[in-house]
């Protein structure tokens, strides 16, 4: 079960149990400890079981991952730059310890592999953070996913296999590191240059690849993401059908499509040589690393998390240890003079070169406007334009929030019925203490249970919005992290648009009909929003409102005349 030789040399870590082993092990699971994944963990689970992640045979214990995140080297000094942890919340954490086995399921509840548990512990992740990123900023997508979204608690340990996570779209096109080797080695291939992506794949990347192929004289291994990757990213199925629509273009027996299971963390030049050593095990021996490789864009100053070319750097410097060779490759524009790509530092004086950024085309295709023949290839277009129809057409939540008796309810109502009488999707109120009632009844009002409440009430948004409808949220929503994990949430689905209803304090206590703020003033409740518990007031509102002097039907106007501006709501008769 440890390893695989290969036919070419080489060994993977895979660490599926054989007939014996699953047999004994099934006979024990219903004893033991089970923990649900996530969706990452799923994935990184996978690439364990499969040898993608060799050397690795499990999750990293206390050892390994203090040295990777350290040294970026694990314990026995292998290279090994992006720690693969299984964390876990508090409860579970608590009560697990060294020496037992944990039942590791999916969240429909099927145990995938049993861990042998030989470290529990507490990380620092802020330390983690500023090592493995170089960074704390909340605004960095892997470093909000760690202090965010992760468990207070790492559980390491080896892991042996019962089943394999089960993907089931694309099936054709998920092949193991294995089963790749094996299909290079049938087609005679033995120089493949791999491409990693997590976006849709437009003229440019076909003129990188095809470069990279000619220059190297090697087959091409199109192998992209479609883990978990950055929130706003789109989703992979239409990036796939795309891929598929690109690949027509490339030399017949050039270049193959298959797709990397991989949770990305946005690391930057660490992440870089984590995907070179992936590549490694599943059989390439080159792999092409453009400018900003991994990163997760800009910060709020507007400047990138990493240099243009930190990860080509840190790659060079491992290239030999990992046995992957980069292909390193600056920036390429289009310089409509020579109608062709040209590196941007080769750009003749008095050209004009274009280029069209991720927010442009999102642009470009939410308002239906025209993508220029040079930007991508018609058919790839063609897949971007159905996942990405003209604003009115998409889903949206609206998300309502401010201080209790703010107005926020009466708003929203106010703007329902103006939404329904004149849009064609379907609108949907989905009020804070109707929600409480049937979605969180059994919470009480603590902050993890409040954020809990939030969290559900976003899904069913997000949900609603998935099927292109209109989802009006109304709620207190305190806390600008919830707030913010929700906007991430539902404008994966369509579009988002937070209103803050500004009413102040003193006012809200005057309107508050129920007594509320009187009782939380005698003391009689505690943890009172706006008295003794706080409001995190959004600086990121699309919308503030003050309902002191307004009317709901005027306010609700102004909102109208705000979606009708965005593109959310068609104009009357358009």
């Amino acid at each position: 079960m440890d390893e695989l030789v290969l036919p070419h040399g080489g060994r993977l870590a895979v660490r599926m149990a054989g007939p014996d082993r699953k047999a004994e092990l099934t006979a024990v699971l219903h004893e033991l400890p089970f923990w649900d994944l996530t969706a990452r963990q799923q994935h990184d689970l996978g690439l364990i079981l499969n040898g993608g992640f060799s050397p690795l045979q499990g999750f990293l214990d206390e050892r390994d991952y203090a040295s990777v995140v350290d040294r970026m080297r694990l314990a026995d000094s292998r290279l090994w730059p992006i720690p693969v942890v299984l964390d876990v919340d508090q409860n579970a954490g608590e009560r697990l310890s060294k020496g037992e086995r944990l039942a590791l399921r999916d969240p429909e509840g099927m145990i995938l592999a049993v861990m042998n548990i030989s470290a529990v512990w507490q990380p620092d992740r802020e330390l983690e953070a500023q090592a493995v990123f170089g960074s704390t900023d909340m605004n960095h997508a892997g470093v909000r996913y760690l202090l965010r979204d992760t468990g207070t608690y790492y559980v390491g340990g080896d892991v042996e296999g019962l089943e394999e996570p089960a993907y089931h779209t694309f099936r054709d096109l998920r092949q193991s590191p294995s089963e790749l080797r094996r299909l290079f080695e049938g087609r005679g291939w033995s120089r493949i240059v791999a491409f990693q992506t997590r976006n849709p794949m437009h003229r440019v990347h076909y003129e990188l690849t095809r470069r990279a192929m000619e220059r190297l004289d090697a087959k091409l291994l199109l192998h992209p993401v479609v883990g978990p990757t950055k929130p706003g990213d789109l989703d992979s199925y239409v990036r796939i059908r795309g891929y598929r629509a690109l690949l027509g273009h490339y030399p017949t027996d050039s270049a193959i499509l298959s797709l990397l299971p991989l949770a990305m963390r946005m690391a930057g030049p660490r992440e870089a040589v984590w995907h070179a050593i992936i590549r490694k095990n599943y059989g390439c021996t080159h792999i092409i690393v453009g400018r900003d490789h991994a990163g997760p864009g800009n910060g709020p100053d507007g400047n990138p998390y990493y240099a243009p070319y930190a990860a080509q750097e840190m790659m060079r410097d491992c290239e030999e240890e990992v046995g992957v060779r980069m292909v390193p490759f600056e920036e390429l524009v289009y310089v409509p003079e020579v109608n062709g790509y040209v590196p941007a530092g080769d750009v003749q004086h008095g050209a004009s070169p274009l280029t069209l950024s991720g927010t442009d085309l999102r642009h470009r295709l939410e308002r239906g406007l025209p993508i220029p023949d040079w930007f991508s290839f018609p058919e790839v277009v063609a897949e971007l334009r159905s996942a990405y129809p003209e604003r009115s057409e998409r889903g949206l939540v609206l998300f309502f929030t401010g201080l209790p008796a703010a107005g926020k309810s009466t708003l929203a109502k106010a703007l329902l019925a103006k939404l329904m009488e004149r849009d064609h999707r379907s609108a949907t109120l989905l009020d804070g203490d109707i929600a409480r009632k049937f979605l969180s009844s059994e919470l009480g009002f603590s902050r993890a249970h409040r954020d809990l409440n939030i969290l559900r009430l976003g899904f069913v948004a997000t949900e609603v919005a998935r099927a292109r409808g209109i989802a009006i949220c109304s709620a207190i929503a305190p806390y600008d992290s919830t707030r913010k994990a929700v906007r991430e949430m539902a404008s994966q689905s369509g579009g988002f648009v937070l209103v803050h209803v500004a009413t102040p304090t003193e006012v809200c206590e005057q309107r508050d009909r129920k007594g509320n703020y009187a009782k939380a003033r005698k003391g009689l409740t505690k943890g009172f929003t706006g008295i003794d518990d706080p409001y995190e007031v959004p600086s990121d509102a699309e919308v503030v409102l003050d309902l002191t002097e307004r009317s709901p039907e005027n306010a609700a106007e102004e909102i109208l005349r705000y979606l009708i501006a965005e593109g959310y709501v068609r104009r009357t008769g358009a």
